[in-house]
């Protein structure tokens, strides 16, 4: 159930290398005591499908989702983004911070261009968490 006292959420591409690397830098960088604060699941599980029926409005997104299910918050694309850098906390705050004052429209076309060409950039990858990182997966 979306509304329970639960972390946030980063819905990723399961079948997207640049959204596993991505993944994979979230969970090298951000500091141990906000470990607790993020969880992750793709768009093509189970919890990825709970989101999308709760919020119509993603029907087609394609798109990293930032979820906060106490808070009833769903970011898409640049904003998202940007929240996942507010995770991170220290340098990556700060551009977070900095990439704010751009406004959406213009975060937003740069994250679309990427968006469209990420399985170009990178090949595809299987994102395999340590034993230690498993728990914080939702299928």
């Amino acid at each position: 159930m979306l509304a329970t006292a639960r972390p946030a959420v980063l819905l990723y591409d399961g079948d997207c290398g640049l959204c596993a690397g991505s993944v994979q830098f979230v969970l090298r960088h951000e500091p141990p005591s906000r470990r607790h604060r993020l969880h992750f699941a793709p768009l093509q599980g189970a919890f990825g499908a709970e989101v999308r029926a709760a919020y119509p409005e993603l029907a087609g997104v394609d798109s990293v989702v930032w979820v906060e299910p106490t808070a009833g918050r769903v970011l898409v694309r640049s904003a998202a983004a940007l929240a996942v850098a507010r995770h991170l906390g220290g340098i990556w705050g700060v551009l977070g911070l900095l990439g704010r004052l751009t406004p959406r429209p213009m975060r937003d076309a740069v994250y679309d261009l990427i968006a469209r060409n990420r399985l170009r950039l990178v090949a595809p990858a299987c994102l395999l968490p340590r034993p230690d990182e498993r728990a914080r997966f939702l299928d």
